[in-house]
Parts: structure tokens; sequence; C-alpha cells
């Protein structure tokens, strides 16, 4: 992933900004491993998120999963690559067949056994909806992650299952600001407690980010601002000391575009 030619097989066209599908290897034929490839050349302006790169945060991202023990974001290295410098992520699935997601719409007083409501809207016809989404310890999982990292654009389309129940999550470029910027489809578990192993991951980030000299520290320092950096703190030390989900602030948009 930091060495290998990457060959480009084609761009994601939903995607905001270039996001590449690339086959990371001798041969863009081979048996390599997929990715995608953002390249920093490729990123559109955010007015929000003046400073370093959406290719860092992506970075970012994967280096507190790991301190944490998360496993949500693959594996996923800043490097140069035919447009240039920019983030590689491994590809997750089978890339030929729809991914289940964890989140769904459903019409109004249809919500399954097992799934949390989290907002009503309405379909492209008019019709009553809700958007929800499983409750599962993967689900909450990734919602304590989310916290610690104040994702601002956790869709339902961002997350995927593999192959044991865990879920896995992408696009974390418009993360760790300073502000309060969470945005998710996983409201469900507002308020409640965090289970202590999930409590035990904050604490870890927590223990490794105030730490000037630990590694993550070291690494973040190089991908982050300082205010970014004492805001992941603050973020996982109100975290341990609330051992509660996080609630809408009212300050910024909660909820991201549901996927209807």
């Amino acid at each position: 992933m930091r060495r290998a030619d990457l060959h480009v097989l084609g761009a994601l066209r939903e995607a905001s900004n270039l996001a590449l599908l690339v086959r990371v290897g001798d041969d863009a034929d081979g048996d390599g491993p997929l990715a995608i490839y953002k390249p920093i050349s490729g990123e559109r302006p955010l007015w929000d998120f003046p400073d370093g790169s959406l290719a860092a945060r992506e970075v970012a991202a994967r280096l507190v999963n790991e301190v944490g023990g998360w496993d949500v974001v693959p594996e996923t290295v800043l490097r140069d690559g035919p447009q240039g410098p920019g983030s590689v992520q491994r590809w997750v699935g089978d890339p030929e067949v729809a991914p289940e997601h964890p989140v769904d719409v459903v019409a109004e007083g249809e919500v399954p056994p097992g799934w949390l409501p989290v907002l009503r809207g309405e379909d492209q016809l008019g019709r009553p909806v809700i958007v929800l989404h499983e409750d599962s310890p993967a689900a909450r999982s990734v919602a304590v992650f989310d916290a610690v990292i104040n994702n601002s654009d956790r869709k339902g389309s961002h997350l995927v299952r593999v192959g044991d129940g865990r879920l896995r999550g992408f696009d974390h470029g418009v993360s760790l600001h300073e502000e309060d910027k969470l945005r998710t489809v996983l409201w469900g578990f507002a308020g409640e407690p965090i289970a202590p192993d999930e409590l035990a991951r904050v604490e870890r980030v927590l223990a490794a980010v105030s730490d000037g000299t630990s590694s993550l520290r070291t690494e973040l320092d190089e991908l982050l601002t300082p205010a970014e950096l004492a805001a992941l703190e603050a973020r996982c030390r109100a975290l341990v000391d609330s051992a509660a989900y996080p609630v809408p602030s009212g300050d910024w948009p909660s909820i991201p575009w549901p996927p209807l």
C-alpha cells in the first residue's frame, strides 16, 4: 500500500472530490488489492476545513482507529500516486456486489425489531418515511469512534458490513475539526451509557494524544493543527467523564442528508 504502483481503473462518479479506483501492484490486471486513491490535487476546498488536507484527515482517522482498536477504518496511507500525493485506502468488499448497510429507510410504522428510528421525512413521492439504523454492538462501536473523531459526514452509505458482522467505515476526510461538528445517522444511541470496553478504547486514545512523546501524537502533529489536536483530547476526556453517547448540540446540522 505504501510503495507498490497504483494503476487507475476508473473514478467514483458520485464522489464530491476526485476518488480513483486503483489496483495496487505490478499489473492493473493482476491480483493486487483494490484501493481508493484520493489525490490532494483533486480536493474541493471546504470553507470550514481551511487547514491541511482531506487526505491527511483520512489517515489521521485511521491512526486514531488503530490506537483505540476499533477496526472501523480500512488500511489507509498517505503517499504519492499518478495524480500526486494523496490518501490510499484499501477497498472493502466486492466492488461488483452492492454492500449491506446498517442504515435504512422504511415506510412509517414499519420499523423492524432491533432497529432504532432517528429521522422522519418524505420520499420522492411525498410519502412519510423513517430513517433508522440497527442496534448492534458494531453500530454502537462506530458511534463512539465517530464521537471521538468528530465525524461530520457519517451517512448510511459510508458503512459496510464485513463477513463476521463487523462494520467498516470510510470517507473520514471531513472529521477531526476543532469545532463541534458531529453529524451522523447513528443518533439512536444518544444519551445512553457507553459500554466499558468502548470507554477503554477512548481512554487509550486519550492517553496517547495527551502524551507529547507517543507515536500517535507524533504522527498526528504532521497531519492536524494544534487546535485540532487539543480538541481531540478534549472530546476524549469529555466522553470518558460522561460515559455516555453525545446528543445533538443544536448548533450544527446533526444529521447529514438521509440515504433516500
